[in-house]
This record gives C-alpha cells, structure tokens and sequence, in this order.
C-alpha cells in the first residue's frame, strides 16, 4: 500500500486545480468562438441577402393617366337653324373619329421646347389617344349647337346626309414662352355623302396659357383649348348645313323641272 505524504497530497490537488482552470478557459473559449462565428455568419447572411434585394429588378413606375374630358361650353342652339325635332328637314350628320398627325397618334402628352422638335413626358400620359376622347366631345357640341336632326358616330352602319371628316394637326404644351402655353390646331371638312362634294371647310386654332409649367397645368389648358376648338366647330357645322340645305332648296325653286 503506497502512502501519500503531506507534501504530496498538496501537490497533487494543485495540479488537478490547475487542470480543470485550463479545462474551464478551454470551455469558455471554444464558447466565445462559436458564437463569434455564428455572429459573423448572420451579419454575412444579411449583406448577402440586403445586396441580393438590390440586385432584384424594381417595380416600374406607373404613369399619371389624364383624360380630355371638358364638356362643351354652353352653346345656344342657334334659331335660325332647325334642331333635332321629329319631322325636321334638318340634315343628318356622321361624325368620324379625327385622324392624327404625325406625332400626335399616341397616348403621350406632347410638349415642345425648340421648333421642329417633339418631346413627351415619360410618368404623364393620356388614358387614350387624344383622338378617341375628342370624338364623343365633338358630337355633344354639334348637338348642344343644333342644326341637325341626328348626329351619329363614323362606326354605325346608319346613312346620313353629311359628314363631318376632321384631323387632329397639334395638341402640344410650348415651353418656348413663359408661362408655357397649349396649342390646339383641328381641320375639319363637311362633306355630303350624296354627292361627295366638299361643303365647307376650315381651320380651327386655339393657344391656352397653362397655370402651372408641368405635366397637369398642361392638361389642364388642353381641356380648355378643346372647349374653344369646339364651340367654333360647332357653329360652323351648323351654319355651312343651313347655307348649303338654303341653296339646294333655292336651286330647287329655280330649277321648272321640279315646279
């Protein structure tokens, strides 16, 4: 049987102290590391994953859509004129959709800062071409202007006595003024669809000074340069009908074959 001295029990507690010392901060340390690991790998994950989201494509910006949709100004039906009463010798009128002009067939809204050159705002547009919104606003002032016993859309299979043919030359906003303005040119052209001959014709302009130098004090003018446009078309609408129904009905009277 082996006896431990004093001395060596001592010895021998200390070195087993000194031990599990070691084997704590050994512990504490693989601890201490784990976590750092796990922390840098969490703060990677997450630059990897903010840097993937900014590699991902973003949403398009969605344009402001404007319409032209000013109603016609208040016209007088003009008595001189016949209006749309049953029994009415009043003519009948086709309207057809206004042709554009180069630059202006598309739903974009079109402004100009130097001569010959067409821009367009890139977030403002129109909600359809401006020569789809103008149709039913042409026809609702013809007929608020009277002179006519119906006035019926360019679409219909329905025969009339004329037809109104017109072309949209410029909508545009001009910054080349301050403040910037809206300028309207329409051509129009009566026709009688008997005998195909032109009636009257003519060209309608108009300039609005816009409120504001941006996309919404531009349509704003346009709408206003359309109520002006049309209470001119209208008038002559109604006024080239009468002149042309007085001079058939005088060369009628004229003529002894019809007496």
């Amino acid at each position: 049987m082996k006896i431990c001295l004093p001395h060596q029990h001592h010895q021998r507690h200390r070195h087993y102290r000194k031990i599990s010392i070691t084997f704590f901060w050994a512990r504490v340390q693989a601890c201490w590391r784990t976590w750092f690991v796990a922390l840098i790998a969490v703060a990677m994950g997450a630059t990897l994953m903010s840097g993937c989201g900014s590699l991902l494509p973003k949403a398009p910006l969605q344009p402001t859509l404007y319409l032209l949709d000013a109603m016609p100004l208040s016209i007088a039906p003009n008595a001189a004129t016949a209006t749309n009463q049953p029994g009415s010798t009043a003519p009948t009128l086709t309207v057809n959709t206004p042709i554009a002009a180069a630059g202006f067939g598309s739903t974009h809204i079109v402004y100009q800062r130097q001569a010959h050159e067409l821009e367009h705002f890139a977030l403002n547009q129109w909600v359809d071409t401006p020569v789809q919104m103008l149709t039913p606003l042409i026809m609702r002032a013809i007929e608020q202007r009277g002179g006519f016993r119906a006035v019926v859309r360019g679409s219909t299979a329905a025969v009339s006595d004329l037809r109104l043919d017109t072309e949209l030359v410029r909508l545009q906003q001009e910054f080349n003024t301050t403040p910037s303005r809206v300028r309207m040119t329409l051509r129009a052209v009566l026709v009688n669809t008997t005998s195909r001959r032109v009636l009257a014709s003519r060209e309608f302009e108009t300039s609005v000074a816009a409120l504001s130098d941006d996309p919404v004090g531009g349509v704003v003018a346009a709408n206003k340069a359309v109520q002006r446009v049309l209470g001119e078309l209208a008038a002559f609408c109604a006024d080239s009908a009468a002149a042309a129904t007085t001079n058939t009905t005088t060369t009628r009277a004229s003529d002894p074959a019809v007496r």
